[in-house]
This record gives C-alpha cells, structure tokens and sequence, in this order.
C-alpha cells in the first residue's frame, strides 16, 4: 500500500488569521436532552445568553483537544475525543475575539462522564440539562444554528458575516 505524501519540512500551524473555536453538544439520547449553559452577565460575549460549551483553541491544540479541554473546563462534564463526532461547521466573517473571523467546529458526544456543574462562575452563571423540545430562544445566534441543525437534519455548516455575493 502506498505511503500517503508527507512534507516533514512544514512546520503544524500554530498562527493563523481565522480563530479555531471548539464547542460540543453533549446529547443525552435516552432522556433527549443536551447540556447547556448560560453567560454571566459580565461574559465577554452574550451576556446573559445560553450557548453550548465552547471555546479558543490553543496554539498547536487540535481542535478535539480543545473541545475536551474546553468542555470539562467550563462544565466539569468529561468526554473521550474518540467519541467526538462532527455536527456542525460555523465560519463566521468576524468575531468579538477574532477580528479575522472564526471557524467553530461543532462536535457531538452520545458519552460522557461526570455530573455538570457550573465549573466557571465567572463567566457563566447556569449550566444545566435542557430537553431538546424546550431550547430557550435568548440563544446565541451561531451555535443556536448549530444545534437546531443537528437536532433536526444532521451535520451542516453555517456562514455567518460573509458577503452573501461570495460564495
């Protein structure tokens, strides 16, 4: 079987114009419903709105890394990133942390360990279990995109910001 083609002389990526950002829906199949929380109101971003766990990837982080990390960081809820898989992609044009845009890998996870706790009470003031019938509207606007849209038809990707005449 053939090799795949490597260049060893190119250094990972460790810089680039777009922030990578993680989040994951932790989907609680048998009781249908997801783990969310919502941001304080001194949050950086959307005070005061719900949102999944998310967050910035470290220079050189894989972004299933980030997704784990950020994850038990903010909720205390661990996953495996073997049991991460893609729900939805979000680029966005621009972002309150990243003037050059951002992309958001969406991740799903059926497993998980740990009870959630508020992990963070600095920056979000409620982590909690939602059922899927009752997501609440005061939602931030991308990763609500990202969870209606895994919730309904699957994997999908969302373009937020961009000129709608490029693409």
């Amino acid at each position: 079987m053939a090799q795949p083609n490597r260049t060893s002389n190119l250094a990972p990526a460790t810089e680039a114009m777009t922030l990578l950002v993680a989040a994951v829906i932790v989907h609680d199949c048998d009781n249908d419903r997801v783990l969310l929380l919502r941001r304080g109101p001194k949050a950086k971003f959307a005070a005061g709105l719900w949102d999944l766990p998310v967050g910035k990837s470290e220079p050189g982080e894989p972004v299933t890394v980030t997704a784990v990390r950020e994850l038990r960081e903010e909720t205390g809820v661990i996953v495996d990133p073997a049991d991460l898989r893609v729900a939805h992609v979000i680029h966005a044009a621009w972002g309150v942390e990243g003037p050059g845009g951002f992309l958001t890998v969406v991740f799903a996870a059926h497993t998980w360990t740990g009870e959630p706790v508020n992990a963070e009470p600095t920056k979000h003031d409620r982590v909690r279990w939602v059922d899927t019938n009752d997501i609440p509207q005061d939602f931030v606007t991308t990763t609500a995109s990202a969870l209606d849209g895994y919730l309904r038809h699957g994997p999908d990707t969302t373009l937020h910001g961009w000129d709608q005449h490029d693409h």
